[in-house]
């Protein structure tokens, strides 16, 4: 919901009815099977039977016994009957229990009738809904089951199911096309086919190396390694060397990883020189 759609919804105040807030209620952690047959069953069946015996300087025994109508609601799966409940105080923490009625289908629909005919049935709605406090958490108890030869089944078939692995191999009769191999790529061949092409790099003489480097250097002042490998098609460890002697390394930005010539073999023409040479060019081409 966005922001906007928030600020549309009309927040109507509800009073809270608090006639039952000292009312002790226990709160109950049942299996998850337990809970499974109990929203199966209709809201008018018996679904268990509590047990309190108490016993003089004892804690008191809480034992739980579901119905036989709630395991008939599904005769196959086999689950315990008989269960133990341990129970826990609750000193730290308040906890309370709510419910909330929500109105009928009939008493909406005659609200709604009685707002367009302007009559006295638009009153009902407030009491179409209603919060209630139905009381405060006093004990926790956890319900575990008694561990008879039905439990041991019971969770034998739940290990069993877990271990199942999520994928299975299946044997497929036709041939995928989208997932056929290939012997090898496209580009695989054509790599090997450029590099047989191109032969061994041999090393050339020094002298030639540095012509080449002074001829790529007259078009551009850095160069990274890769590109004057590709330029001289020298030995990387060879073209290091002789780079060594005659560039210099950039360690900083912004031309950082990238080689320069040395001072002493830079020779680049300033602005006032390349503006007489082009001075000269055009009136050259004038007295023309």
């Amino acid at each position: 919901m966005s922001k906007d759609e928030k600020d549309k919804v009309q927040i109507i105040d509800k009073e809270l009815d608090l006639s039952n807030a000292g009312r002790g209620v226990w709160l109950v952690k049942v299996p998850k099977y337990i809970a499974q047959k109990w929203e199966k069953a209709p809201s008018n069946m018996d679904v268990g039977k509590l047990r309190i015996s108490k016993t003089p300087g004892q804690k008191a025994q809480v034992s739980l016994s579901l119905t036989p109508a709630v395991l008939a609601l599904d005769p196959d799966e086999k689950i315990p009957t008989e269960h133990v409940l341990d129970v826990s105080q609750v000193t730290k923490q308040t906890l309370g229990v709510f419910s909330h009625m929500a109105p009928t289908e009939a008493t909406t629909a005659a609200a709604n009738n009685g707002k367009e005919n302007g009559s006295a049935a638009a009153s009902a709605t407030p009491d179409s809904e209603k919060l209630y406090m139905e009381g405060r958490i006093v004990q926790k108890l956890e319900c575990r089951p008694i561990a008879d030869t039905c439990y041991m089944k019971l969770k034998l078939e739940s290990i069993r199911k877990a271990s199942e692995p999520q994928r299975r191999v299946q044997p497929i009769d036709k041939i995928v096309q989208n997932y056929k191999p290939v012997k090898d790529h496209a580009h695989n061949i054509e790599y090997r086919e450029r590099k047989k092409a191109e032969g061994k790099k041999a090393r050339d003489d020094k002298n030639a190396v540095m012509d080449m480097l002074f001829h790529a250097f007259e078009k551009h002042q850095y160069y990274n390694i890769k590109d004057l490998v590709k330029i001289t098609n020298q030995p990387i460890s060879y073209l290091k060397e002789i780079l060594k002697d005659v560039c210099d390394y950039n360690m900083k930005n912004p031309h950082k990883n990238m080689w320069e010539l040395k001072k002493e073999y830079r020779h680049y023409k300033t602005e006032e020189q390349k503006d007489e040479e082009k001075t000269k060019s055009e009136g050259s081409s004038d007295s023309d």
